[in-house]
């Protein structure tokens, strides 16, 4: 999920202030404001490098991020790992779209079969009908590794999770002939995208009330999305290049769309 072009000037940021390292009082709020740096002493909205999969403030050891990449909308505001970072830290992760993996035909035979073996799965890339970079609601935490000593680069981590809700049911906007038709024809849940109008107010740090910040995150306008097929390279870690976001003409691996 990378963002390309220029995010900081779409979402109104200040220069990219790198990998932040601790959290000094002024720094915490920073990163959720949406207000001007030309008043002294007020927040001022900043992009920053995090690491993805959230480690809460309270664990002994990070081991648990990786299994937090993604909160759920409909809780996040009441699990323990999440609601602290819901209601004082949150943030947006732009992205010029993401991945999402389908299951091929022959796999999903097998699985009802009852016959084991590591499904093929088809990746597809999903991002703007306009082609625009879009935001994604997200969390981000503050957690201090108690191995090392305070003056450390390592010493403080920054981690994030990406807001999910359901997937859309409508059409896409632009979708391949052969399918998929919908979001939800190739995952249940999706990043949840903040529109414009939302941004303001989801990073703004005087925002604390539970109800009022579960409402902006409400699924954004349907048919904003495209998707089409991309190389089964992109399955593997290793491979990294932007031959992995070329559109193919048909899937590699039979679908059921």
């Amino acid at each position: 999920m990378g963002a390309g072009g220029k995010p900081g000037a779409r979402f109104q940021c200040g220069p990219d202030q790198g990998r932040l390292r601790r959290p000094r009082p002024p720094l915490k709020d920073a990163d959720t404001a949406s207000t001007s740096s030309s008043v002294p002493g007020r927040p001022v909205r900043q992009l920053r490098k995090l690491k993805w999969g959230l480690v809460p403030s309270w664990s002994k050891t990070p081991e648990g991020g990786a299994r937090m990449i993604n909160a759920r909308a409909e809780t996040v505001h009441e699990k323990p790992s999440y609601r602290r970072a819901f209601a004082a830290r949150r943030c947006i992760l732009p992205a010029d779209g993401y991945y999402e993996w389908v299951t091929g035909s022959q796999e999903r035979e097998l699985e009802v079969e009852g016959r084991k073996k590591r499904p093929r799965k088809q990746p597809y890339f999903v991002l703007p009908a306009d082609g625009s970079v879009f935001a994604m609601a997200g969390i981000y935490e503050f957690w201090r590794d108690r191995t090392l000593p305070d003056d450390h680069p390592g010493a403080w981590w920054v981690t994030c999770s990406v807001i999910t809700t359901e997937a859309e049911t409508s059409p896409l906007a632009v979708a391949p002939a052969e399918g998929p038709y919908a979001l939800a024809d190739i995952h249940p849940r999706m990043p949840l995208m903040l529109t414009p109008d939302r941004w303001d107010a989801w990073l703004d740090p005087a925002r604390t009330d539970t109800d009022d910040l579960r409402e902006l995150l409400a699924p954004p306008p349907a048919g904003l999305m495209r998707a089409y097929p991309v190389s089964t390279a992109v399955s593997n870690v290793r491979n990294n290049g932007p031959e992995l976001l070329k559109e193919l003409e048909g899937p590699e691996e039979g679908t059921l769309f």
